[in-house]
């Protein structure tokens, strides 16, 4: 990670067991270690609420797809000009879908993307959540509603997207950068 603040500014010491563990087990199976986490590397309670959360919301069980948690991501990511999301979760929509295209769309504007009409809506919901909460109104649900999403659904995409603003805000406040390696990943 570059910037003012590093994890190892952060940790500003030796890294936990727990937390070596974790990291070689992110190097086994990213073949890197996310500097999102090695920005909470500085604290193991910090860090495990972080990846819990993070886990459940975008690997737990869900009626929305790995995809489709992904592009939720990156829609955030790219109304706060997040630029360690919109790298990382820009590099997983490509790898997920198949589609290089797809992922650069996502991070410039998803409204260029072909999507199907309950992708743009859950998007759409998404967007309206990050840029003006207060105005979301019974509506907005309804509108999901229509196109097939649950009320459970409607939480996990509220919560996708409310995590990604947290997360895109943290990363602002220290400078945080994606790992050189997401940039060529899935092209």
């Amino acid at each position: 990670m570059t910037g003012k603040i590093t994890a190892l500014d952060l940790a500003s010491g030796e890294l936990s067991e727990a937390t070596k563990a974790y990291f070689a087990k992110c190097e086994e199976k990213l073949g890197l270690v996310p500097n999102v986490l090695r920005a909470y590397a500085f604290d193991d309670k910090k860090l495990r609420a972080f990846t819990d959360m993070y886990n459940d919301l975008m690997l737990g069980e869900s009626g929305l797809s790995k995809l489709e948690r992904e592009m939720i991501a990156v829609a955030v990511s790219s109304i706060n000009h997040c630029y360690y999301c919109l790298t990382a979760h820009g590099a997983a929509v490509r790898q997920l879908s198949g589609d290089p295209a797809l992922g650069e769309m996502m991070v410039m504007n998803f409204r260029a993307a072909d999507l199907s009409p309950k992708q743009a809506a859950m998007l759409e919901f998404a967007v309206k959540l990050t840029e003006e909460p207060a105005k979301i109104v019974e509506a907005d649900r309804a509108a999901l509603r229509k196109v097939g999403f649950t009320d459970r659904d409607i939480w996990d995409i509220a919560s996708t997207a409310s995590f990604f603003n947290m997360s895109n805000r943290v990363a602002a406040a220290i400078d945080m950068r994606p790992n050189d390696e997401y940039h060529a990943m899935a092209r």
